[in-house]
């Protein structure tokens, strides 16, 4: 199984777009960063401005962890994309090019196969998180300093101390590759049903869009299930910066993520177990 692994870290990471994928999370950061240095003073006056009617707050509130934070909020939607990339051509890849027959005939199941495309998809989506952990709260405490940090909800004011603050990202991070990683599941399940890696890139961000508005809009219908839409659980990291943390919550959601990722994996499995690869 390690040989194969690294046969499968070595065509994820000989690919272009595995390095794109990288250096779309360091622009974006990069641009974040500098649109704070430039007008952060006045863009955290204005989301003070109720709170400083109420509170003398002072000390270096454009620090680090509030960028950390902003960035988070703006790049954890969009790296799903990002996975999807390299996951959602992990078996329609092989298809396309006419290798996924030559590899079977190979001393390897396709039940293998299947959790070694997967292995390499979580290897991916880990060394993107670290990435991004390390171009946003690093780079970003270089460039605007440590201090406390206010995390304002939209009915709550929290107020985190700054001794109390890198467990929390520590967590966060770890709860972000959880939820790319499922992500992840997803789009090698889609993979496994067509030869043409664009379809379930495609599809993958159709999936997460769709759930994610149904996630987001207060109807109803969809207030019945979004107990049930890993969508609804992929934004768990934030539960880390309240105060008190809600463990419980957070778990749940940790559950919910790691049952879609066994779920999307064995259906990959069963499926690709029987599918017609000679025609």
């Amino acid at each position: 199984m390690i040989p194969l692994l690294r046969i499968e870290l070595y065509k994820i990471f000989r690919r272009p777009r595995t390095y794109i994928s990288f250096g779309i999370v360091t622009a974006i950061t990069l641009v974040i960063q500098l649109a704070m240095l430039s007008d952060g003073k006045s863009f955290i006056g204005f989301a003070l401005q109720g709170v400083n009617e109420q509170f003398d707050i002072r000390g270096n509130i454009l620090n680090g962890y509030l960028i950390t934070y902003l960035i988070l909020q703006s790049l954890l939607i969009h790296i799903p994309l990002l996975v999807a990339l390299v996951a959602g051509d992990a078996l329609a890849g092989e298809a396309n090019a006419g290798t996924l027959r030559l590899m079977l005939t190979k001393p390897i199941s396709r039940v293998q196969l299947v959790f070694v495309k997967f292995l390499g998809s979580f290897v991916y989506t880990v060394l993107l998180i670290v990435w991004l952990a390390i171009v946003a709260l690093v780079l970003s405490l270089v460039l605007f300093g440590t201090g406390d940090m206010i995390n304002l909800k939209s009915d709550a004011f929290v107020l985190l101390l700054q001794d109390d603050i890198l467990w929390r990202y520590g967590l966060a991070f770890l709860f972000a590759v959880l939820a790319m990683t499922t992500i992840a599941a997803l789009s090698i399940f889609l993979s496994a049903f067509t030869d043409n890696a664009i379809g379930p890139v495609i599809s993958t961000m159709g999936i997460v869009v769709i759930l994610t508005i149904m996630s987001n809009l207060e109807l109803p219908l969809f207030n019945l299930i979004k107990p049930y839409l890993f969508t609804t659980h992929m934004i768990g990291w934030k539960g880390f910066f309240d105060d008190p943390v809600p463990y419980a919550a957070i778990m749940r959601s940790a559950g919910v993520l790691a049952m879609y990722t066994v779920g999307f994996l064995g259906i990959t499995m069963l499926y690709f177990n029987k599918k017609d690869i000679k025609s």
